[in-house]
């Protein structure tokens, strides 16, 4: 009997988890304002997460909703959309860049600090800055001590800017005439993880 009580537990739906870090837009550019160096737009109070990134997709610069999208979302959920969105745009990668996407993976599963750690270092010794090694810099940057026996921790900010560097260099790599096409699909992916508002 309980055996099959847990089977049946695990096979009930969970319930959706957050993608984004606060509720409202407001709340998170009141508790990180940083972001308004790196968007010009300012929300509304009535903005959700949704309406902003529209609105923000719609304007002058859409490549500010790319910023807004790595900013908004929680640590694990930026860097599995981030690297959706790089592999999607990148399908063919060099060797270094599949080792650094492998250990992304391996962290985005168990977010240990060793993966963390270890993302963090093969991304800081990269000989060039690729779309993935900005992917490992905000991994290294989610979250906790830069190494085992280090304190020092970095601002908020430097992940998402690291995500929305990925993401921004994984578009600049596609060819001209396909960049309006890259840039949809990746606010289409961020789109999806954001509340309807």
């Amino acid at each position: 009997m309980t055996a099959a009580m847990n089977e049946l537990n695990s096979e009930q739906t969970l319930p959706p988890t957050r993608a984004t870090r606060f509720n409202r837009v407001h709340e998170h550019y009141a508790e990180m304002p940083e972001i308004d160096k790196f968007i010009d737009h300012q929300p509304e109070a009535e903005d959700g997460y949704r309406s902003f990134l529209e609105r923000l997709r719609a304007s002058q610069t859409p490549e500010e909703a790319v910023t807004f999208a790595a900013f908004a979302l929680q640590s694990k959920a930026g860097v599995q959309w981030a690297l959706d969105c790089v592999l999607g745009l990148s399908p063919e990668l060099p060797p270094e860049d599949t080792r650094l996407v492998n250990l992304i993976s391996e962290w985005i599963d168990d977010g240990s600090d060793k993966n963390r750690w270890k993302t963090l270092e093969v991304a800081l010794f990269a000989p060039r800055r690729s779309a993935a090694v900005y992917l490992g810099l905000a991994v290294g940057w989610s979250g906790g001590p830069l190494a085992p026996n280090d304190l020092v921790t970095v601002p908020t900010w430097r992940a998402p800017r690291a995500l929305s560097s990925a993401v921004m260099r994984a578009i600049g790599q596609v060819r001209t005439e396909k960049r309006a096409e890259s840039l949809d699909f990746v606010l289409d992916r961020a789109a999806g993880l954001f509340r309807l508002s």
